[in-house]
């Protein structure tokens, strides 16, 4: 797994900035006034840093801009990044302008002068954030070098507030990394692997394989995977943080860790983007480990639906019916509708072992969620006001776009089937919203749910601003705070 960058704490102590060889990083406000470290290095550099930074005043030196001086003259430094934010600038900026100084470090080591700034543990976490790459099978050699100093006038405390946010950085990566590995290395047995490795942090983790699935009833499920060599798999995940008493709030993934549409064969262009349609998995993975790794005080199960959909003589086919675990049949009209298949078996299985206090999935689920929604926001489908606006006030604090889309009877009649209780397609029309309301027909009367489409936003083609391009990790910070805010104070 990618390690995040190491992070150490200092205080303040402006006689080291002269010496130091790596990046420096400082914090200015939109006027362009230097703090105690900035005026040493303004001194350092012979007043070179105050003249640019007039010139960028000028002509306009808003929050979120950023200027570089690169081998200052009088100083050891590869370069002096100067980022523009407000000395109590709110989480969101703080955390963007960190991150810019994570994408300009490099292999450099920054030195970031938080002196006294407020919001310097999200400026931390940004930088460690936006400070990632994937580089498991590359064969250069090349190893992660550099690491990040924070000196703050009061040390401790910053180093006391961003250890929960390096927590969610450190599930952040694991999303990521899992979304980035191609098909041929995360099999469904390798996943499985990985997962149960984080028992050493605490959770405890089960493997139900086959045999178990099929005892079990989970028939839509092992439909998916029944044309693949990889064997299908449900991994259960849980934290026990909170009350003995207290029903965990259940995370449901899609975990197709291949997708070629089945029998119903996707085409060839774009084929290879396939490798993170485990998208729904990957997060609910890497919200598992943020939640462990910072010993969050409430109960969670995750519980992820591992596949392989491939067209074989043994894979299901367009026109064949299905049990779902409920004891409802689906007749399959098109086995590239398969995601929906693999949550309902799980989703039904995570009520009836646990009686969760809410469930939430996650998926790659339609590609009619990227037309309307592109790649800005995830589709939020839920059938209870209180957890959806709690989501959605999570994922606004956090910066991951989330757009509430509708759900009603005239969408679920379009699922009706002639000879099934329902088909697994709707039609094209509103098809992301006749997805949910499949996947609705398995939530329980009276229970909270909420369904993530994550197509669009789970793997990006170009960098965003706490992400290169690739797997973003969307949604463990937001659904993280959602803990946080529902479950661990409620």
């Amino acid at each position: 797994m990618t390690t995040p960058t190491a992070v150490t704490f200092s205080e303040t102590d402006i006689d080291r900035l002269g010496d130091h060889a790596g990046r420096i990083g400082l914090i200015v406000d939109a006027a362009g006034r230097l703090d105690v470290a900035g005026r040493r290095v303004n001194r350092l550099c012979k007043g070179a840093l105050k003249r640019a930074l007039e010139a960028r005043v000028e002509a306009g030196f808003k929050e979120g801009d950023s200027l570089t001086l690169a081998y200052p003259a009088g100083m050891a430094a590869e370069a002096v990044d100067v980022i523009c934010l407000a000395r109590n600038a709110a989480e969101i900026p703080a955390r963007h302008a960190g991150a810019l100084l994570g994408q300009k470090r490099g292999k450099a080591d920054l030195l970031l002068a938080a002196g006294a700034l407020r919001r310097a543990a999200w400026v931390v976490q940004g930088a460690v954030l936006r400070d990632y790459s994937f580089r498991d099978h590359k064969t250069s050699g090349e190893v992660p070098e550099g690491a990040i100093e924070v000196m703050a006038n009061d040390p401790a405390a910053v180093e006391e507030a961003v250890a929960p946010l390096l927590a969610v950085a450190d599930g952040t990566f694991m999303t990521r990394d899992l979304v980035n590995e191609p098909a041929n290395i995360l099999t469904t047995a390798t996943f499985a692997d990985r997962l149960t490795e984080m028992t050493a942090l605490g959770l405890k983790v089960e493997v139900l394989e086959e045999d178990k699935l099929e005892e079990l009833g989970l028939r839509t499920l092992l439909a998916v995977g029944q044309g693949s060599a990889s064997p299908s798999k449900v991994v259960v995940m849980q934290w026990d943080g909170g009350a003995d008493d207290a029903a965990p709030l259940a995370l449901v993934g899609k975990g197709v860790v291949f997708d070629t549409g089945g029998i119903s064969l996707k085409p060839a262009a774009g084929m290879e983007d396939m490798t993170m349609d485990m998208g729904g998995a990957g997060t609910v993975a890497g919200v598992m480990r943020a939640l462990a790794l910072r010993k969050a005080k409430a109960n969670v199960v995750g519980l992820v639906g591992l596949v392989e959909n491939m067209p074989s003589g043994t894979a299901i086919r367009p026109g064949d019916v299905v049990k779902s675990m409920k004891g409802d049949t689906v007749e399959i009209l098109n086995t590239d509708a398969e995601g929906r298949l693999v949550l309902c078996d799980v989703m039904w299985y995570a009520q009836e072992r646990f009686e969760p206090a809410g469930v939430i999935d996650l998926a790659t689920l339609t590609g009619a969620i990227i037309i309307g929604l592109g790649h800005e926001n995830a589709g939020v489908f839920s059938n209870d006001d209180t957890l959806c606006n709690a989501f959605l006030k999570a994922a606004e604090a956090e910066a991951e776009g989330a757009w509430r889309m509708p759900l009603g009877q005239a969408y679920d009649d379009m699922l009706k089937s002639p000879i099934a209780d329902m088909k697994n397609i709707g039609g094209r029309p509103g098809g992301s919203i006749t997805a949910a309301q499949f996947l609705q027909r398995f939530i329980k009367e009276d229970m909270p749910w909420i369904h993530l489409d994550i197509a669009g936003v789970a793997s990006l083609k170009s960098p965003s601003k706490l992400a290169p391009k690739g797997a973003t990790g969307w949604g463990v910070r937001a659904l993280d705070r959602l803990v946080a805010d529902m479950f661990e104070k409620g």
